[in-house]
């Protein structure tokens, strides 16, 4: 029995350890990792060949069993996304392999061609492009947060089936957001009576230069569920009855698919819109730089079929206090009406931990949509449905997040101070951003074909 057992372990071994190459690892690189990691983009270095990929084998065997890289967030437990480029369990005993293996070369001739990243728009000529003004990044110092406001000279209404947000300098944009902001409110007139909320919202506003942030002797509400939309900017709550015709229209992260709405959908921009710029500036370089960051839009030939909406989920009246590692806040909103869930967004600043979005549907049924367990700014991901989630009228969506302001946090920029929301990154944020479309009336629950 002993030699019988004997060889069939020398049978099997060849085939326990049979050699993985660059050849074999390659192909895995090109789908998941090449999209950033390519010349004059915004990762440190390139994973187009042996000879480049060779010198960082360590560390990518290091990055990728710890799930640093790729740098998908979402809990595999909850959903299905579109834009998933997390590796299988296979991918990434491979590249361990072949790193465990001595990280051979392997056959050249047996590579497939690497991919070719185009300079030309993904969404096709754009009707319209719009920059922002042009921006300097000194050598050294830490890493920007910009905001810029670029006007759109729109006399008219555009309807938008499709944003492209594109970095000027791919090397130092690290992500970006860019939002249309509709047109100013005409001043109240002198004979009429003054708005109490009005002024209460202006007061709670601080703003120094571009940015703004909630006075720190603001009311706290850190749980937004308590009463729907508890701590939505005062006088300023959404509504997703006609919600969706601004707000965010197009994000970049590395490796990111530009923002096409579903097909036969579209998304308004009123006349006299400016659009806000908020980009993220690495100086991993350690040059001085020049950025042109600009959004490329198309228009719709006839006005859409459906609005592709979306709805904020935004605590802005939380505090964390000074030094605590689990500060849990909350927001809620109740759908009125059938819809289909297209895509979730949760966005926090340096000191965010996790965030979960959970639908509580009418007959009480809960369900967690998505997890993010380890929450990291420098990853801002919209988390993509592989098919539109139906959600039925009366379903009462939740974002929960936990902030973590103790010295246990490396990004935590201060652990010694009180944190309220503000738009530096320095401070914070707890938002969750939700994309949707209104189910058509009368054929509830049909989603393929929804979105392309």
């Amino acid at each position: 029995m002993m030699l019988r057992a004997l060889a069939l372990t020398a049978l099997l071994l060849p085939l326990l350890c049979a050699e993985v190459t660059y050849t074999d690892v390659a192909p895995i690189l090109y789908q998941h990792c090449a999209a950033c990691h390519h010349p004059n983009d915004v990762a440190p270095m390139a994973l187009l060949t042996y000879q480049q990929t060779r010198p960082w084998a360590a560390a990518i065997r290091e990055a990728v069993l710890t799930k640093q890289m790729p740098p998908w967030k979402a809990d595999p437990r909850y959903g299905k996304w579109s834009n998933d480029w997390s590796l299988s369990e296979q991918d990434m005993a491979a590249i361990r392999d072949w790193v465990d293996q001595g990280a051979k070369e392997g056959d050249p001739r047996l590579l497939p061609a690497p991919p070719v990243f185009s300079t030309d728009w993904r969404i096709g000529k754009p009707d319209v492009i719009i920059p922002i003004p042009p921006h300097s990044l000194t050598a050294d110092g830490p890493d920007e947060y910009e905001y810029f406001t670029v006007p759109t000279n729109f006399t008219e209404d555009k309807w938008i089936i499709a944003a492209e947000l594109r970095p000027g300098n791919r090397k130092i944009v690290h992500h970006a957001h860019v939002f249309v902001n509709p047109p100013a409110k005409p001043a109240a007139k002198k004979d009429e009576p003054a708005d109490p909320q009005a002024a209460y919202a202006k007061w709670l506003r601080v703003h120094e230069g571009k940015l703004s942030w909630i006075r720190y002797e603001a009311p706290v509400i850190d749980d937004g569920c308590v009463v729907d939309d508890n701590s939505y900017w005062p006088g300023d709550k959404p509504r997703d009855e006609n919600f969706g015709s601004w707000g965010l229209i197009s994000s970049y992260l590395p490796g990111r698919e530009p923002d096409v709405y579903p097909e036969g959908t579209a998304r308004k921009i009123p006349a006299g819109s400016t659009l806000g710029f908020q980009i993220h500036y690495s100086k991993a370089t350690k040059k001085p730089e020049v950025d042109v960051t600009s959004v490329g839009l198309i228009f719709a030939k006839e006005p859409p079929k459906q609005v592709a909406k979306r709805v904020d989920l935004s605590n802005y009246l939380f505090r964390i206090p000074a030094g605590d590692p689990n500060v849990e806040v909350s927001e809620c909103h109740t759908f009125k009406q059938d819809m289909y869930l297209t895509s979730l967004t949760p966005h926090m600043h340096l000191r965010g931990k996790d965030a979960r979005f959970e639908a509580t549907y009418p007959d009480g049924r809960k369900e967690t949509l998505l997890l993010v367990p380890h929450y990291n700014f420098n990853w801002q991901i919209t988390y993509r449905m592989a098919d539109p989630k139906f959600i039925p009228k009366g379903t009462r969506i939740a974002i929960i997040s936990h902030f973590d302001n103790s010295p246990n946090n490396p990004l935590n920029p201060d652990p010694t101070k009180v944190v309220r929301w503000g738009e530096p990154s320095e401070m914070e944020m707890m938002d969750g951003w939700i994309e949707y479309l209104d189910a058509p009336v009368g054929q509830p629950q049909i989603h393929a074909g929804l979105v392309r």
